[in-house]
């Protein structure tokens, strides 16, 4: 059976280039896709994914926020947090809320790979 991935973000093009990506380059299973935390938690309870996908910036609970209550909920479930701000303070926050790994979007798609396969790996 394939690991489940939620994928958490408030583009719609960004959740499904990621899922694309994800399921075409390591045969994963996209089981959900989340537009903000809120909706990240419901779903993470509902689906209970391998791993989570978060972006950082987003309406009604931030990724930030959004890994920490996941954490709380599923404390050996990876998180990777990919976003398009990636600086020192954000990675720090990221990383104290819960977040494995912070994975910058401009970096691309087989960066995010490798640190799924990894994660995954250690899993």
């Amino acid at each position: 059976m394939s690991k489940q991935i939620l994928v958490v973000d408030d583009s719609d093009t960004c959740r499904k280039v990621t899922r694309l990506f994800l399921e075409s380059q390591l045969g994963l299973e996209v089981c959900g896709e989340a537009i903000d935390g809120i909706d990240a938690l419901e779903k993470a309870r509902a689906l209970k994914p391998d791993l989570v996908v978060l972006d950082l910036a987003m309406p009604r609970m931030n990724g930030v926020e959004a890994a920490s209550e996941l954490r709380a909920i599923m404390p050996r479930v990876p998180i990777v947090l990919f976003t398009m701000y990636d600086d020192a303070v954000g990675r720090a926050l990221a990383l104290s809320a819960g977040a494995n790994v912070v994975v910058s979007k401009p970096s691309g798609g087989w960066k995010l790979i490798e640190c799924v396969q990894t994660l995954l790996r250690a899993a």
